[in-house]
Formats: C-alpha cells, structure tokens, sequence
C-alpha cells in the first residue's frame, strides 16, 4: 500500500485527497495535515463585512467528511518536510510517506510597504473579513475618504474589485455615499486585466462601471506607504483616506520556505511541469496557490502577479490525484493541463449585480473569452456557492 501525505486542505488538498481515496480505494492511504478543522469556502468572505454572510455560513467541518470517506485527517502544523528522508514533521509528530502533496495556500506578505498591516484591512481571513465589519461600523459614523485596491506584486485583484462594488453599494444603503469619495488604486495595466492579460470588452465595462458608480481609479501603481488617514502611491498621489482596504501579495508558507529540500521558488512556491510533478523530486506535488505560475506577460510599469482561483485549485488537485494513481501502477504517461489553459470561470460580484467570465484557457491565446454582465441580480454567484459548498460536503470531489 502506497501513503500520499497532503498538506493542506483547502480547495485543492480536499480536492486531491478525496479524489486519491475515490479511485485508489484501499491500495492508498492518503493522510491529510492541516491545522484547522474547517473548510471555509473562501470566496464568500467578500460579503462578510457588509453582514450578508456569516462564517457559519460558509464553512463547515472537514475532519468527518474526510474521515466518512476513508483519509485520515490530521489536525496539526505541518512545519517541514525531510524530502531524502521522505518524512513530514508537524507539532504532533512525524509522518513518513511515498508521495507529497504541497496544497498549503498562501502566506500574505503585509510588509510590501509600510503601513499596509498597521493601518489598512484585508478580507482574506475569517479574522480579517470580521475585523474589516467593525470597522465599517465605525466608519459610517464619521465617513469619509475611501481607499480600495491591490499592491504591487498583488495576484488576487478580483476580489479586491469585488469588495470595491459591494462598498459602495453599502454606502448607499447607508444613506453616506455623497459623503465619500471612493478610490480604486490597482498595480494592473488597465481595468480588468485581472493579472490574465484581460478579456474582450473588460476594460471598456469597468471603465464605465467606474463613472456610472462615481468611483475614482489609479492603475499602473502601486502602494508607497499607508498611514492612518492616507494612502502614498508609488507615483507620489496622496490620497486621503478614513477606510482602507488593500489585497497584499501571496507568498508560500512557512512550511515551504522552512524546508530547503523542497527546492521551491525564492518567494515559496513549488516548481512544476504540466503535470504538477515536481521538476527535481519525482514524488512530490504541487496543486493550487503553492504551484510556482510562469506569467506570460510582462506587466507595463508596476509589477503584479495571476490570479490563483478556487477553480483551478480544484483542477490542479484532481490532476494530482490521477497522476500520482498513475505512477504507483507504474504508467508512464501522465495527466498534463497547464494553468495557463485551465479554463477560466469566475463570477464577479458587483453588489447585488454581477460579471459572468469564462473562458477556455487563463491565459492567452484563447478561442472563447466571454464577459457576461447581470445588472439585475447576483443569482451565478449565489448559485455557485450553494452548489460548491454542497458537493464538498458531500465529498463529490469528481463533479466540477
């Protein structure tokens, strides 16, 4: 019997290892680390702050789900990997393996200017996410400046978008909006690149978002310094501001940058081919944030980075899965998608309105690339969470 460790067990580690048992059955024990009992569908935590979802809402128990289907969880920290010796060390012991699988996320690098962690929020994290709702609450008592977007080096830019149209529509529903001027700050070329080099029609779309919902926007910067009432740009704007959100850069965690075996990326993530095999170490794999992404752009002035979705995590976790199957019935060939030709799907809320996209790679060239908007009614993007979070309850890893 062949044992695969997974370590982490978010979308793409629950993915792996509920695909791994599935098809392995009993000829695999598939052991997932992870420090929290919980998974959280992450993609929601947009909506936390403005009260329209709890956490409760969005996560729920993983350990039994896990367990219901035959991988054993192990709740703790994983903290490094002895690749020549095959061997995990967490804080509550050893685990020794055939296969690795790195699923770990991402680290968020706060210091990538002064500032960004004393002075602005981020909804990245059940804590953020609630900090940033009391926060607001504060903040309608005295409005104000606003300050809303990404950092230089920053990958998830969608969200970030996400949060800006959910403000200000809360802000109207506060009765405060002719109270605030709202800024939109972003590292991208232009709006809607979205760090995949952009869609048909993206830019011409938000732009007009942008004057239809008076929103102020500054692309092609990046954050010079935050303070407790101001926003400094690398192009010398000041910019006032009582409430500021930023997405800072992911980087890998520190189970990867602590463990020199691994081979990873100087900002710790874990080089791979197509088929998410390690390039140097044939029983170690990589699915979702922890995958180093090769950009096929070069950003214009101010340095940004691809997007690292739910979607593709989910993807990749399954590409693992059958892959490692694979090479423990001794197959040569193996599964290969490379993430710049996973297809793109995503659903952008816009507070109560949203943007349908998809596409048939990340990445260019593409020969479908479609942005649907929906300015009557949010229902994809509820629609998606509901169906998300009921075939991961269920353990339905091999649906979409």
């Amino acid at each position: 019997m062949k044992t695969t460790v997974i370590v982490g067990g978010s979308f793409a580690g629950m993915t792996a290892a509920l695909e791994l048992k599935r098809k392995g059955k009993n000829e695999h024990r598939v052991i997932l680390i992870d420090k929290s009992p919980l998974f959280l569908f992450i993609p929601s935590l947009i909506w936390v702050p403005f009260k329209r979802r709890d956490i409760k809402d969005i996560s729920f128990r993983k350990d039994t789900i896990l367990q219901r289907k035959g991988v054993e969880f192990v709740q703790a920290e994983a903290l490094t990997v002895d690749t020549q010796k095959q061997l995990v060390v967490t804080d509550k012991g050893e685990f020794a393996y055939d296969h690795l699988v790195v699923a770990t996320g991402p680290k968020v690098k706060y210091d990538i200017a002064p500032g960004v962690e004393e002075f602005a929020h981020y909804i990245g994290t059940p804590n953020g996410a609630m900090k940033t709702r009391k926060a607001l609450e504060e903040f309608k008592k005295n409005p104000g400046p606003v300050v809303i977007g990404a950092t230089q080096n920053a990958g998830c830019m969608g969200a970030a978008y996400e949060f800006l149209f959910n403000m200000e529509k809360w802000l109207r529903e506060q009765n405060i909006r002719k109270k605030v001027d709202l800024h939109w700050v972003t590292p991208e070329d232009y709006l809607g690149h979205f760090g995949i080099d952009g869609m048909p029609l993206a830019e011409s779309m938000l732009k007009g978002f942008m004057k239809m919902f008076n929103i102020h926007f500054h692309t092609q910067v990046g954050i010079g310094e935050v303070k407790e009432d101001q926003v400094i740009l690398t192009d010398g704007t000041v910019l006032e501001s009582r409430f500021t959100m930023l997405m800072p850069p992911f980087i890998g965690v520190d189970f990867v940058t602590h463990s020199p075996s691994l081979l990873a990326t100087p900002n710790g993530y874990i080089p791979v081919g197509d088929d998410y095999r390690h390039r140097e170490l044939p029983n170690v794999w990589a699915a979702g944030i922890a995958v180093d992404v090769k950009l096929p752009f070069t950003p214009a002035k101010v340095p940004f980075a691809s997007p690292k979705t739910g979607y593709p995590s989910d993807e990749t976790g399954k590409i693992v899965a059958e892959n490692i199957l694979r090479v423990s019935r001794g197959e040569q060939k193996l599964k290969e998608k490379a993430w710049g030709k996973i297809p793109g799907v995503c659903i952008m809320d816009c507070g109560k309105k949203e943007v349908i996209i998809f596409s048939n790679h990340l990445f260019k060239p593409r020969t479908i690339a479609l942005m649907i908007p929906n300015v009557l009614y949010d229902f994809s993007k509820i629609l998606l969470e509901k169906y998300f979070l009921w075939k991961t309850r269920r353990g339905f890893s091999y649906l979409p």
